[in-house]
């Protein structure tokens, strides 16, 4: 079994190569099916309190256009960066892989920094977790998804240290896989906050 899981299979690309790898890149796969289970929840809870603001402010009036497609601009961007970054692993091409992991760690930064702005501003305007039940849920929905994009920026940064002290191996191409399929995964939700809370908010 240990020699099975180690074997090298050169017809395949190098994070398929091991049976370790692959059935890795699967375990990744059900782990992302549970994370469209929490999404969904939180997609679901925030459409049923879209509505209820109370006394405090609506999407409408929160919501401003240029900010979100400044995020949206930086996360989608980013999506295409990474895929670049796995171009160049195909390729062997250590170099061009990290340079486009930094440019998709620094456009991921962006998103983020937009993001925290953006928060910071709904604060000072009196819109807070604690307004209304449309926010709590906007909050809880938005902001998991920011953590979600935090953590995958750290994550990158141990990749990156990883691949200039090691190269490529199939472990390191691998972890590169992976934590493209997070980032793109990052990405498709984003497209639905988009979509359902900030699109939804301007329009109704």
């Amino acid at each position: 079994m240990g020699e099975a899981a180690h074997r090298y299979d050169e017809t395949l690309p190098l994070e398929y190569r091991t049976q370790e790898s692959r059935l890795n890149i699967l375990g990744f796969w059900i782990f992302l099916g549970a994370e469209v289970a929490l999404f969904a929840t939180l997609f679901a809870t925030y459409l049923v309190l879209f509505q209820r603001t109370g006394s405090g402010p609506t999407a409408g009036e929160l919501f401003e256009v240029k900010d979100v497609l400044i995020e949206t601009l930086l996360l989608l961007t980013s999506s295409f960066t990474c895929g670049l970054a796995i171009f160049e692993m195909r390729r062997g091409r250590i170099s061009g892989l990290i340079a486009w992991l930094l440019v998709t760690l620094l456009l991921g930064v962006g998103f983020i920094t937009f993001e925290i702005r953006e928060f910071i501003h709904y604060v000072h305007e009196g819109a807070t977790m604690q307004t209304s039940a449309f926010l709590s849920s906007f909050f809880v929905l938005v902001g998991t998804h920011g953590a979600h994009v935090s953590v995958g920026i750290g994550w990158m940064i141990l990749i990156i240290i990883q691949l200039l002290q090691r190269g490529f191996t199939p472990k390191t191409a691998r972890k590169v896989f992976i934590v493209s399929l997070y980032w793109h995964f990052l990405d498709v939700v984003w497209i639905f906050i988009f979509t359902l809370v900030y699109l939804l908010g301007m329009v109704i």
